[in-house]
């Protein structure tokens, strides 16, 4: 028999406790919440389930599998995001390879030599972890869990205990509430300080990271970052706030009239249309002395 009900009244992290302890195996479904009109038994409005958002697939109380349906998810683009293949590498092997499954791709660069067997499963598990850690913060979608159903035979299916999921989550879920106050607008847009080769001289960032950083222009909204870098809103706003704390990238309001936004707090009205995002260039070694030549330039 299905699960069902909405996330504002049993939570995603008391969904995981249910099916870690009781050991079940199927797919938890959340959808988009469509307004009926009507109001529940607390007075708070009653949402239908809309368009699918978001699965989870366990087996036996683990989870195996994780997908959002606005994301690029085949195992091409969890190794781009993980920085194991270049933008380059994934554009070529997505004309090569189409049609491939994800098992036989893996094995196709395994064989290669582009990447050994443990950095496919740990960036599967880093993606799988990611999206399920942002569902985390969702709290007003429908749901419902399926006993049985399994993610699709050509997936690579990653086993991951959920105990380790809800006490890592929950931690997130604390920190994730003063990111979002902080930055609860996704159409802002970033900018570098004055004088940045000063700041970005000697920085170690992540490739996650870097791929944010090439991207920052009053012309395009933190929103478009994440969309071009295949992340959730959870990712991009830690990565944002990360950057604006260590005191490399301003927040401001999307640049309409061709000169520089004036900066701006997070907190704002949304803005107007924003420019196109730009290529996003390679993120492989050399990316930080180029970023530093372009920062160089811009004085």
């Amino acid at each position: 028999m299905p699960i069902q009900g909405n996330l504002r009244d049993f939570s995603t992290t008391q969904l995981l406790n249910l099916i870690n302890l009781s050991g079940r195996t199927g797919i938890l479904r959340i959808f988009e919440g469509i307004p009926t009109g009507e109001k529940d038994a607390m007075q708070k409005p009653k949402l239908a389930p809309g368009s699918e958002r978001a699965s989870i697939f366990f087996r036996q109380g683990k989870l195996v599998y994780a997908a959002l349906n606005d994301q690029i998810g085949d195992l091409i683009a969890v190794l781009n995001k993980a920085g194991k293949l270049t933008d380059a590498q994934a554009r070529v092997m997505r004309e090569r390879v189409k049609g491939a499954s994800d098992k036989a791709l893996a094995l196709r660069l395994i064989s290669a030599n582009y990447v050994t067997k443990n950095d496919v499963v740990n960036s599967i598990q880093q993606y799988i972890l990611d999206i399920v850690y942002n569902i985390m913060t969702w709290n007003q979608e429908p749901f419902r869990f399926d006993d049985g159903a399994q993610p699709r035979e050509e997936r690579i299916l990653v086993p991951i205990d959920l105990e380790h999921v809800i006490i890592e989550g929950a931690r997130r879920l604390q920190r994730i509430e003063e990111i979002t106050q902080h930055i609860e607008n996704l159409d802002m847009c970033l900018k570098f300080p004055e004088n940045p080769k000063e700041k970005f001289e000697g920085v170690q960032l992540s490739v996650e990271e870097w791929r944010v950083v090439s991207y920052v222009s009053p012309k395009n909204t933190i929103r478009q970052i994440a969309k071009q870098n295949n992340m959730t809103e959870m990712e991009i706003r830690r990565i944002v706030y990360g950057l604006e704390q260590a005191g490399l990238v301003e927040i401001v309001r999307p640049q309409t009239d061709g000169k520089a936004a004036q900066a701006a707090t997070a907190k704002g009205g949304r803005g107007t249309t924003p420019g196109k995002p730009r290529q996003q260039p390679q993120v492989q070694r050399d990316v930080v002395t180029r970023l530093i030549d372009r920062l160089k330039s811009m004085q």
